[in-house]
């Protein structure tokens, strides 16, 4: 059936636009199309036609389009209530002449379905009817089924530009009201080249996704910045609000496949897409993408049912305890809750899954931290300090759920900006949220976490392990490990049979400058982040530069190669700073730790004091193996 046949066939129902809009009657409520899919004719239509018309009631989710039913000059005739903010009605709710409605995304449907939102008329946009009279609703699914659905009339624009998408996405010309044939191009987002920041965030949340993960991605540029960091990862899928160009890219490398999916293996699940013309033909007729409502994609039930569900959120600034505002700017309303609650429940409760809220730390140009000692005034928690998991910046990743106030202002403050760092602290212990004699690091941009140290390392019997810098908010896993070590390490390590580890001691260990002394610290995954399970340190005489140098191995990861890997990357790192001399103090019956050193390449000299060996050699010179 080619276009002009199915107006034949449906010459009953097509009206032009200006026809249709008779069926829109004063105080009606009129839900538009959401996003790329609003109908533009039949907004444009509304405004035209409808002079005669008062006090109509606009509902709908976001939408990319012209929204003149939200300018001041309509003021009596339009009022606006949107489920999500965007550009082209923000000015309306800064004026006070549109409203907002904070609504879980995944609860809107059922709003509409009992009448407490009642919908009079519906215009939105569909692709063609099909032989069997089927109307896809393409790029747009999401709350658009629920409002036809529940609409006295429905009022489409059919669109032969419109992509036609499987899944449940269907609505017949039975059901639609008016047919008003009108094509043109639908919207498209442009995708931004994500700057550094965006890609720091991206590399780090990449380091979340495990193989066969099922991935969710919000709105925003992250998503786009993540893809470049999946594209080695295996057989993941897409259960998903929304999504845009980022996935072409990782289909067409292969990292998508959906093969390992729990539900809807083998399809890529959602229930809107934003992006380009490639992307809509891309999605066109393509059965592997399946477009289903809300009430289904949003569903944090069956969301938790994905194994391995990762879903990606974004947020617009978070409180050292955790609350995340993703909706306002203080006072000022900015987009809305949307899907972020409903998957983060959802992955929180999957197998294996991964809630993540993603931000770059700071704002304005990086005058203004993103991470704050409490939100600004009259901003609202969209995701409560109960909800939040993974919190990731630029500068790291941060795990919160199940930790006290204390270990999550400094894990946040961990990832903060280094320039806000200090000032954040100092807030922290103003509200006792930390200890009063919790060291100060002096943080700057000379003075940073050297990102560039962190190494994947395997060992002799084939295990991976990951070395990265110690950071202060590894004190509570550092001090299980010391407390796991055997009396035979502990005297090994300190040259006593019993240690105490308290705070002020550990987090000697935790808070250093990176500059003149270091420590590195062998991590496997735990349940609730890294477990460490080996530390290695130098500590410079900047005078001479000569480094004392200790190490200290779990017992269950002793005589594995652990000591010898970081002793000669220790090395390295030391004399890429121009360190000269290594030093240590071995006890006798510490063979292993003694041959470690004589079997490093270098020139050792060792001199016995009685009780332990002075150990001394030159590290400025390549070692002789």
């Amino acid at each position: 059936m080619n276009d002009s046949d199915w107006q034949k066939r449906y010459s009953d129902q097509v009206a032009s636009a200006r026809e249709a809009m008779k069926l829109v009657k004063p105080g009606n409520s009129i839900f538009i199309g959401t996003g790329c899919a609003q109908p533009q004719h039949l907004v444009r239509a509304l405004i035209k036609h409808s002079g005669h018309i008062k006090d109509l009631h606009i509902v709908h989710l976001l939408t990319k389009g012209e929204a003149p039913y939200a300018d001041e000059e309509f003021q009596g005739k339009f009022s606006m209530n949107s489920f999500f903010i965007a550009d082209n009605v923000r000015h309306a709710l800064e004026s006070g002449i549109g409203d907002y409605t904070p609504i879980f995304l995944s609860d809107i449907p059922e709003e509409f379905d009992s009448g407490r939102l009642p919908i009079d008329v519906a215009l939105v946009s569909v692709s063609p009817p099909d032989a069997n009279g089927l109307c896809s609703f393409g790029v747009s699914v999401d709350i658009v089924k629920s409002a036809t659905a529940n609409a006295k009339y429905v009022i489409a624009q059919v669109n032969s530009k419109m992509p036609r998408v499987y899944g449940d996405s269907f609505i017949h010309v039975d059901s639609i009201d008016a047919l008003v044939a009108q094509d043109e191009d639908i919207i498209t987002i442009d995708t931004k080249e994500p700057d550094k920041v965006l890609r720091s965030i991206g590399r780090n949340i990449a380091r979340l996704v495990e193989d066969g993960s099922t991935i969710e991605c919000g709105i925003g540029s992250i998503p786009q910045a993540l893809a470049e960091f999946l594209h080695d990862k295996k057989d993941l899928g897409v259960h998903t609000e929304m999504f845009s160009d980022w996935i072409i890219e990782l289909i067409e490398c292969g990292a998508i496949t959906c093969a390992k999916k729990t539900i809807n293996r083998g399809k890529i699940t959602a229930s809107f897409c934003m992006g380009s013309k490639r992307l809509y033909d891309f999605i066109d007729d393509n059965a592997f993408f399946e477009f289903y409502p809300t009430e289904y994609i949003n569903d944090p039930f069956l969301i938790s049912r994905h194994e391995k569900m990762v879903a990606i959120n974004v947020g617009l600034e978070i409180d050292l305890t955790g609350q995340v505002c993703s909706d306002s700017l203080g006072y000022r309303f900015y987009s809305g809750i949307g899907g972020q609650v409903d998957f983060v429940r959802g992955a929180a409760r999957s197998m294996g899954g991964k809630a993540i809220i993603a931000m770059p730390s700071t704002a304005k140009d990086g005058s203004v931290s993103r991470i704050v000692s409490h939100l600004t005034e009259g901003a609202g928690v969209v995701t409560t300090r109960g909800d939040v998991h993974y919190v990731v910046t630029e500068y790291g990743i941060a795990y919160l759920h199940g930790k006290s106030i204390r270990e999550r202002v400094l894990s946040l403050i961990d990832i903060a900006h280094p320039k806000f760092r200090k000032q954040l602290l100092r807030d922290a212990k103003a509200q006792k949220y930390v200890y009063e004699d919790q060291i100060e690091v002096a943080w700057d941009e000379e003075v940073r976490y050297p990102e560039e140290l962190e190494k994947y390392g395997t060992l002799g019997d084939g295990t991976e392990i990951f070395f990265r810098p110690v950071k202060p908010t590894d004190e509570p896993a550092l001090s299980e490990m010391l407390y796991s070590l055997s009396a035979e390490s502990v005297r090994y390590r300190y040259f006593t049979h019993t240690m105490n580890f308290p705070h002020r001691d550990v987090q000697q260990i935790t808070s250093i400058d990176y500059k003149n002394d270091i420590a590195i610290v062998g991590t496997v995954p735990g349940v609730s982040g890294d477990d460490i399970v080996a530390l290695a340190q130098y500590f410079l005489d900047p005078k001479t530069q000569a480094a004392e140098v200790a190490f200290v191995v779990q017992d269950e990861w002793q005589r594995k190669g652990m000591g010898t890997f970081l002793l000669d990357y220790l090395t390295r790192i030391a004399r890429e700073r121009g360190v000269k001399k290594f030093l240590a103090k071995v006890l006798p019956e510490n063979k292993t730790m003694l041959s470690m050193f004589h079997n490093s390449g270098y020139d050792v000299h060792t001199k016995f004091d009685g009780e332990a060996y002075s150990i001394e050699y030159d590290i400025s010179e390549r070692p002789n193996k």
